[in-house]
């Protein structure tokens, strides 16, 4: 029996691990493990976890520094990362790729080897922890890889329109697709494979002048996970649109002979932002670019996208990111109420067997990048620990996030017990 066949609901955390090492003018480094000193403070913050609970944590590798040239792997920081989850206890959900590319990848995404670099990456690390390793998500949020590096040009490769987004949804899916494929011939039955993906709902004037638009949006939300599970064949309603666009019917036809299925289903929704008000008038370009208008729809559109996965893909179902940039009492309150739904669709049968909060510790807005403030400019308030500029660095200091979310992680292992 595996971890997600307990019949338990499993708490855990995550480590925001964004890696963007490209720049060009105007732009920084986006590497949210050097923001934080994650790579200075790791063993405490793993340890952090551990105080308040959590039985895994969601925590990407940052390939471009391991893998620092073609063929060429440095495991040093890694090795003793992995070490550190072992004694602690705690099962690492691996992020494989949670956006960006090594440097020396010209053309990230967009190079025709970026399909099976990656998999030669995911084959590396699954052989190297085999013994210690077996949760792995071969993309995180695939969706908005595709649309701020293919649709956007917010991120590399910078590419627009359609058939951008087009061109970088079937990278990243060929990519997934070999990558889950290498892991499972590495680890067997061993292997479980978490997909995770962004949630986005869309409400207002969804039949108004932008109808159109809203139905293919409301499809491309799932385009790279039905992309790698098998289902864009027949009459799928992007088919069309993606072969307009420019995907190959070859690699439509394989990824539809060789699906790589889920084994939990995870969705990341954040009640702040995962919902569109759609409204009449200009469409925004959307990311941080020109921003579409949020509404605030609380547990009501977490329960939605919950269960819409759960049918959607037919497999267990976990939160696997979720909270409310926000003071302490309000992120309390998030926590205790996306809780209390959870308990109650599980007793209402959905099979959801995680819940995780993001991030343990505070991050930083992805807009660092092209900003030229200082870091603490672009600070985001979300963890159950505070960060606090020091002369010693960067401080963890525990606030109430933390003590409610030990609170409801260990009284729900209890009342199992």
């Amino acid at each position: 029996m595996t971890w997600y066949q307990d019949g338990r609901l499993h708490f855990g955390v995550g480590v925001e691990d964004t890696f963007v090492p490209q720049t060009r003018p105007g732009e920084r480094a986006l590497d949210e493990y050097e923001l934080t000193e994650h790579y200075t403070h790791w063993h405490n913050d793993l340890g952090l976890a551990a105080e308040v609970g959590a039985e895994f944590m969601r925590w990407g590798i940052p390939w471009y520094r391991i893998n620092p040239a073609p063929g060429q792997w440095d495991w040093t920081w890694l090795d003793g990362v992995m070490a550190r989850f072992a004694e602690l206890g705690i099962r690492p959900i691996v992020d494989l790729l949670h956006y960006g590319t090594p440097e020396w990848l010209e053309g990230e995404f967009a190079h025709p080897d970026y399909p099976q670099r990656a998999a030669e990456y995911a084959v590396a690390v699954a052989e190297r922890y085999a013994d210690t390793v077996t949760d792995y998500t071969p993309v995180n949020e695939p969706m908005i890889h595709a649309r701020f590096c293919g649709e956007l040009g917010y991120w590399p490769p910078y590419l627009t329109g359609e058939a951008g987004l087009t061109r970088m949804i079937a990278a990243l899916a060929d990519g997934f697709a070999r990558s889950q494929h290498g892991i499972a011939e590495v680890l067997g039955e061993r292997a479980t494979f978490v997909h995770v993906d962004a949630t986005t709902r869309f409400v207002g004037d969804i039949d108004g002048e932008h109808a159109d638009k809203v139905r293919l949006l409301r499809e491309q939300v799932y385009a790279v996970e039905d992309l790698v599970t098998g289902r864009v064949h027949g009459d799928h309603p992007l088919l069309e649109h993606l072969l307009r666009h420019g995907m190959s019917e070859d690699l439509l036809d394989r990824l539809a002979a060789t699906p790589v299925l889920p084994d939990v289903m995870g969705v990341n929704y954040y009640p702040q932002h995962s919902t569109t008000l759609v409204q009449d008038g200009p469409w925004p370009r959307g990311g941080f670019v020109d921003p579409a208008p949020t509404r605030n729809d609380g547990v009501t559109g977490l329960e939605e996208v919950i269960l819409a996965h759960t049918e959607r893909y037919g497999a267990p179902v976990a939160v696997t990111e979720t909270c409310v940039t926000a003071s302490a009492a309000e992120r309390v309150a998030w926590l205790e109420d996306s809780v209390a739904l959870a308990h109650r669709l599980r007793a209402d049968g959905v099979p959801l067997v995680g819940y995780t909060w993001w991030p343990l510790f505070d991050m930083y807005e992805w807009t660092y990048r092209h900003a030229d403030t200082p870091r603490e400019a672009s600070l985001l308030t979300m963890g159950l620990w505070d960060l606090v500029e020091s002369e010693q660095g960067l401080l963890r200091r525990r606030n109430p996030v933390a003590d409610a979310f030990q609170r409801l992680a260990t009284a729900d292992r209890a009342s199992i017990g």
